[in-house]
């Protein structure tokens, strides 16, 4: 962990932190990270390329981690943070880098490689399928307490959180998250009830983790978090020369499952992925399950991830 340098990028008007490792001259790859995460989620994945001849980049998002918060959270764009990934790659004078992508970090991906297609010499996503949009529809078909529902409830969430400090509901969503089953409170419940306290941290997840997570929530709070990406889902993004039916991502691409993650169980999902319809969109896709994997393979199963995010750089080097 002490060979990761921390730098700060200037992007539209704010510092945004970046974490990296490795020679500027190797092939570059660049993590983005979901919630409630940051870029220390990729530590084990950055060590791994970084000896093996890449260039890790891991940001935080504007408002998450050690960047700087945007005047008004509320009106951060999904589209922002992709235009701030191509951005901090324009700063660092990177054309071209592989994009690995977890949660709704995956989206992130996959919106830079539609928008940017010449700059992404592949794509690895962990947890979120690539969706054309406005396919997405298990949100609308999961019960009123579905936790997405709930944050996208302008004030719940905020209310919700307000009970606790940041390292208990970053401890309380971890805990959450690594389970299989969909997180839906009920009618008379929030979100944060569904963990008691004497719940235990994930085996793999430790007390120093959690303080290094919930030191820097402390420090950006939830406001960009729960605008991006649970209240901008619905964000129209204007592509170039395609309709939405059409889009395709034609870049080498892996995506890892975990088949315990609780997304897996999301309505339509493991049909979507098993019935190979997801081919239409990526064409050059590669799907490998952990039968055992939860919403957070990359720090549960550190070494298998890095394997096969290993063989598929290696495979698709430029």
């Amino acid at each position: 962990m002490d060979q990761i340098k921390h730098t700060y990028v200037e992007v539209n008007g704010l510092k945004l932190h970046v974490a990296e490792i490795g020679s500027d001259s190797s092939p570059a790859v660049v993590f983005l990270h979901g919630f409630p995460e940051i870029w220390y989620t990729w530590r084990h994945q950055m060590i791994a390329v970084a000896n093996a001849g890449f260039r890790a980049i891991a940001p935080d998002y504007r408002g998450y981690g050690l960047s700087d918060i945007p005047q008004q959270p509320d009106k951060t764009s999904f589209v922002d943070l992709v235009n701030d990934t191509a951005s901090i790659l324009d700063s660092l004078a990177i054309s071209k880098a592989f994009v690995i992508g977890k949660d709704f970090g995956a989206m992130v991906g996959y919106t830079f490689a539609l928008l940017h297609p010449e700059r992404v010499a592949g794509i690895a996503t962990l947890g979120v399928p690539f969706r054309p949009p406005g396919s997405q529809k298990s949100h609308q078909v999961l019960p009123e307490g579905f936790y997405i529902r709930r944050w996208q409830e302008p004030g719940r969430a905020e209310a919700d959180f307000g009970r606790f400090d940041a390292k208990t509901v970053v401890r309380n969503i971890y805990i959450m998250f690594s389970r299989s089953e969909i997180p839906i409170a009920g009618e008379n419940q929030e979100i944060m009830d569904l963990v008691d306290p004497s719940d235990p941290l994930p085996s793999w997840f430790t007390e120093e983790d959690l303080s290094a997570y919930g030191d820097l929530y402390q420090k950006s709070g939830f406001q960009t978090a729960l605008q991006v990406p649970y209240r901008s889902f619905k964000e129209k993004i204007e592509y170039p020369k395609q309709g939405s039916s059409d889009l395709k991502i034609v870049a080498p691409a892996l995506f890892i499952m975990g088949e315990k993650d609780y997304v897996f169980k999301f309505p339509g999902t493991e049909e979507y992925l098993k019935s190979g319809e997801i081919k239409k969109y990526m064409p050059n896709l590669e799907i490998v399950y952990l039968p055992e994997g939860s919403h957070f393979v990359q720090e549960q199963f550190p070494d298998q991830v890095n394997q096969l995010i290993l063989n598929f750089l290696d495979h698709n080097k430029y």
